[in-house]
């Protein structure tokens, strides 16, 4: 198993104890307030980052910066609320469920093409969605679990932006903006209803902080050693991990429904995410063929 690899298992397992304190702290303190903390330890690690790197803070392209800080900070309150509310498994899942939203975004927005086989995946993910909201059963968990989408169409909203942030501004860069607007935001939101921390509740919420700045660090050094591809797919084994902690400390057993939903999303997600890497594989193959025929026709 190569390191690559083994990054991204531990990414995907500091990210489940991140959600398991996030869970945690969540039994006596608000959404808003979990967002805060962990957005104002992040902004100040990544100052720090930053300073340390001698990075400077560009004066291009600040209102994408800003838009893909609210699409995170968007996420992140949405992600929380429904883990607060649901099975950890469930609220991961759904939350797994980005590429789905990547494709349509980048189709409506980017004007992408998308293959046949594209659409029928997007319509399995969708049936694993349905199957894990139960919409049959109107209760308040269809709320949580609705919240539990709209974070991942707020996560693929953010990854969009990313996407063309990366060609000009540093990965450092991209982080401050999301996590000190994510600190306002969340701000503003729980001003009215701020809960005092008390005890072992101030260690989990600085320790997600801390863990989450050090999961991402982990997937950073992942996808630099690894096939984007190759990092996506392993990702998914986090769902394991949630569903391991789930089960030891919440007593939570996913239902019927959840497990042949997640089946079918994991499966679908995989493929396509597979769709690019595929794609650029084969402009590569193409780009070295149209080299090798210049050199041909120069000897």
């Amino acid at each position: 198993m190569n390191n690559g690899v083994l990054l991204t298992i531990g990414s995907a397992f500091i990210f489940s104890v991140m959600n398991a304190l996030i869970k945690a702290a969540s039994d006596t303190i608000p959404t808003a307030e979990i967002v805060f903390f962990r957005s104002i330890i992040g902004t100040v690690l990544i100052l720090l980052l930053m300073k340390h790197s001698r990075i400077r803070f560009s004066s291009q392209g600040i209102p994408l910066l800003v838009l893909r800080g609210v699409f995170g900070a968007l996420y992140l309150l949405a992600f929380v609320y429904t883990l607060a509310n649901i099975p950890m498994a469930d609220a991961v899942i759904l939350a797994y469920l980005s590429p789905f939203f990547v494709l349509v975004f980048s189709r409506l927005i980017l004007k992408e093409t998308l293959p046949p086989r594209s659409v029928l995946l997007l319509l399995a993910v969708l049936t694993g969605a349905g199957l894990i909201i139960n919409p049959l059963d109107y209760d308040s968990y269809n709320l949580y679990a609705l919240a539990g989408v709209a974070s991942a169409a707020f996560a693929a909203g953010a990854s969009i932006t990313i996407k063309q942030l990366s060609k000009r501004h540093h990965t450092y860069e991209i982080v401050f903006y999301f996590l000190f607007i994510a600190t306002l935001i969340s701000a503003m939101l729980m001003a009215d209803h701020f809960v005092m921390p008390q005890g072992v509740t101030w260690l989990y919420l600085i320790a997600i902080g801390v863990v989450s700045l050090l999961g991402q660090i982990f997937l950073t050094q992942a996808f630099s050693h690894e096939n984007a591809a190759v990092v996506a797919i392993t990702r998914y084994i986090g769902i394991v991990f949630n569903i391991l902690w789930g089960l030891m400390f919440w007593q939570e057993i996913p239902d019927s429904l959840t497990i042949a939903g997640g089946v079918i999303i994991v499966i679908a997600s995989i493929l396509l995410s597979n769709r690019k890497p595929v794609a650029a594989k084969a402009k590569v193959n193409e780009e070295d063929q149209e080299s090798h025929q210049e050199k041909a026709t120069v000897r």
